[in-house]
Parts: C-alpha cells; structure tokens; sequence
C-alpha cells in the first residue's frame, strides 16, 4: 500500500505514529506539505514518510488517499484535484457524507468513511469505519480496536460520542481544581485523578454484561457519597442538558455538510 494524506494535522500525525510503532510498519506514506512544521518533522523521523510538492503530487503517487482536512475547507481543497477511477479514498471528515466526498473525488469507485482518533499514535482506542472495508479494517487494526458498521446513520451516531472528549477533561479539571482549592497539592491531586479514573474506565470490561448505571449502583451505596453527587446533578437536569447537546452534535453531523471558510492550501 502507498498511503497518501491529503491534509496534514493531528490526526495525520497519530496515525502516521502508530503506522510506524507497529511491528509491521512497512506502510509507506506520502504527506500533504499543507501543515509544513508537522510534515517535515514525520518525514524526519520515518525514512519512507516523505513530503510531496503539492496535494496533486499525492494523488499522483499513491493508491490509497486519506482525506484529512478541516471540514470547512474540504470543498476548496479537493474541488481542484484531479483523483483516478482507482484510487481508494479514506474520508476522515467527520460532518461530511460519504455522498459528498464521492462526488468532491469522482471518478472514484471505491469512497469509505473512517474515524480514527488522536489515541491510535499509541495505538489505544477505536475506529469506526462505513461500509466494512477488510483492506481498512487492517490498516486500522494495527492500531487500535476496529468497529464497521453498514449504516451511514449508525456511523454518524456513534461519531456523536467523539464530541465528549472535552467535557469529559472539563470533569477531570473541575476535580482537580476544586481538591488543590482545598489544600491538595497540584501534583498529588492530578495522580490521584489519573489512577482512579484509569480504574472506572476499565470496569465496563471486566464486567462486560452489566450496564452502565448497574455499574453506577454498585458505587451509589444508598444514603453514600456517590448517591448523593448523582442525586443532585440529576435533579439539577445535568445529564439531561448533557443528552441534548448530544442531539444537537448529532443533527450538525446528520446534516452533511458545513460552512466554507477560508482559502484552500
């Protein structure tokens, strides 16, 4: 596979880092120069990650092309682009459909969508990926958990969860900022975060039959401390306003598209 990036952020990066941290890393890649500072310094790092004159000169060279840049610009950049029949493209932008993407490449055959996230670098986390795609569902596999799914509208549902990476940091910092406000030190009270939350997050998987909020009652002791935190957001309606600003990133994704700002690069 010659691997080719049209776009060249932080997501380019992680994948590009957990391509070449495999133990098959034999991948090789060809970088958009949009992002100059981040291009040239995978190209220093990997000897078959190189730097192309222009986003054409990827096309030109590669079989495979990973769309990945900012939504607003998507139309601009890849309007001027001439794509062949055979390449393969990998849409990485989220709000557009896999529709709009075909049409912005025609005439390529072969249009999947696929949402990996800035985790894969160390080959952590998950990629979902529309239609089921073997070729992709390998590539990403290397890095990380694969889920494919037949249904563009499933697919855009579940890219709705990537919108609560920030809140949930939010939660974290809140935490943290209220425990040194009561005299922890900084460092301590982070440790202590980190170590505890890393355990949550891995009790879904050791009890993969039990749901969610039986996990939440195995902690919400009646009359405890944990029943009482979930007992007040609840009433004040914060998981409630939580679910509707879930509803609203779903209708932004649903919606296809988005607005076109700046010139391309």
């Amino acid at each position: 596979m010659k691997l080719g990036f049209i776009g060249t952020g932080a997501l380019t990066s992680a994948i590009v880092t957990g391509l070449k941290s495999a133990a098959d890393n034999s991948v090789s890649v060809v970088l958009s120069p949009r992002n100059q500072e981040v291009a040239a310094g995978l190209a220093l790092r990997y000897p078959d990650v190189r730097v192309a004159a222009d986003n054409q000169a990827v096309l030109d060279s590669c079989d495979t092309i990973m769309l990945a840049v900012r939504p607003q610009i998507a139309h601009e950049v890849l309007a001027g682009l001439q794509f062949r029949r055979d390449h393969h493209v990998v849409s990485l932008i989220a709000i557009l459909s896999r529709e709009e993407i075909a049409a912005l490449t025609a005439p390529v055959e072969q249009v999947t969508k696929a949402l990996p996230m800035p985790m894969i670098a160390h080959r952590q986390g998950a990629t979902i990926i529309c239609p089921p795609d073997r070729r992709m569902a390998a590539l990403f596999g290397r890095l990380g958990k694969v889920i494919e799914v037949e249904d563009p509208s499933e697919f855009d549902a579940l890219s709705v969860v990537t919108a609560t990476f920030a809140s949930y940091f939010k939660y974290l910092d809140t935490i943290h900022g209220w425990l040194k406000e009561h005299g922890v030190a900084d460092a301590r009270a982070r440790d202590y975060i980190v170590t505890i939350f890393k355990a949550l997050a891995n009790a879904p998987e050791t009890a993969p039959d039990t749901g969610f909020m039986d996990l939440a009652q195995d902690y919400a002791t009646r009359g405890g401390l944990n029943e009482q935190v979930l007992r007040e957001l609840t009433a004040r309606s914060v998981f409630d306003a939580f679910a509707e600003s879930l509803d609203g990133v779903h209708r932004r994704i649903a919606a296809g598209a988005a607005p076109r700002i700046g010139p391309p690069s």
